[in-house]
């Protein structure tokens, strides 16, 4: 049986959005050209796959569940064999997300010292948006921290510790710790640990401000980082932390103090899906690990440095 690739890429956005208006949107084609493609689809399978009467609106059958993914694989393979014809590349597409911490800081690195690839960075809003994007096939890779999973680990995508980057306490300079030269973590016990977004989306600084007995935690919206510094320069009570590379080099008001004994490290990871592997991800992977090896990125000696128990589970480039 020969598939029609358009009948599958139909399927495929409709089963990623669960929405068949949203998906004609996505293909650039009319809903009602869609519903045909996915009907014919369906014909020529002899299977419905997708059911539309559900309550909670559309939602895959047990034969759209088995096909999605088989379906994703053809989709990019169909691309790869279109790219291998006219001896053009795929661009390796690389979501980052912790915008606030500056990922791309990190991929521009990357990309200087592996000008052969041919990158196209973008931004996620988050950890979830960009895993679901790389189950899509929509991206390559993902940059970011990987947060502890709930209800169980994420094995439908593949993630490796690519850098890991010392964070300093950031303080008003009217906190009463602002003249130290460096503080262990246990000196801000007494002080408030102020999140950039709402306490629940920041796994990092949670699993810090537990492991250091940090009680008072205060949290809000996400604003960027010039009203973050403002409130953190407006309350002598507060800290936060922050990736010392990241760290601006001037800011009235502020100081970014080195903490040490032990010393704090934030994991950045690559993520993909094997599902649809970019045939580029190897050199991607290569050229991570090599500048990490130059830049000593990957140095974590457990006497002296502090990581959640979560990001030490993944293998390093």
């Amino acid at each position: 049986m020969d598939l029609d690739l358009a009948q599958l890429r139909a399927f495929a956005a409709v089963a990623g959005l669960l929405h068949f208006g949203r998906a004609a949107d996505r293909l650039g084609i009319t809903q009602q050209a869609l519903s045909k493609r996915i009907a014919r689809l369906e014909v020529r399978l002899a299977v419905r796959l997708f059911d539309r009467g559900s309550s909670t609106g559309v939602r895959l059958t047990d034969a759209g569940r088995r096909l999605l993914e088989p379906a994703r694989r053809a989709l990019t393979a169909g691309d790869l064999a279109v790219a291998a014809a006219r001896g053009t590349r795929r661009q390796l597409r690389i979501d980052v997300w912790g915008h606030l911490y500056a990922p791309m800081r990190t991929l521009a690195e990357v990309v200087a010292a592996a000008p052969e690839l041919d990158v196209a960075p973008g931004a996620g809003r988050d950890f979830p948006a960009v895993a679901d994007a790389l189950r899509r096939g929509e991206v390559a890779a993902g940059l970011g921290r990987v947060p502890a999973p709930r209800g169980g680990a994420v094995t439908d995508l593949a993630h490796r510790l690519v850098r890991l980057e010392p964070v300093d306490a950031i303080l008003s300079a009217d906190h009463p710790l602002a003249g130290a030269r460096e503080l262990r973590p246990t000196d801000l016990r007494d002080s408030a640990l102020r999140y950039p977004a709402e306490v629940e989306r920041l796994d990092f600084l949670t699993r810090f401000a537990d492991r250091f007995g940090i009680a008072r935690r205060v949290g809000g919206p996400n604003l960027g980082l010039a009203p973050f510094l403002a409130a953190i320069r407006a309350d002598p009570s507060a800290f936060s932390l922050f990736p010392a590379d990241a760290a601006p080099a001037r800011e009235p008001g502020i100081r970014f103090v080195p903490l040490v004994a032990p010393t704090p490290l934030y994991a950045w990871s690559l993520v993909w899906s094997g599902a649809h592997e970019h045939p580029e991800l190897s050199s991607l992977a290569e050229a991570f690990a090599q500048l990490a090896r130059r830049s000593r990125w990957l140095e974590f000696d457990p006497e002296r440095d502090w990581l959640p128990d979560s990001d030490t589970d993944t293998d390093a480039a």
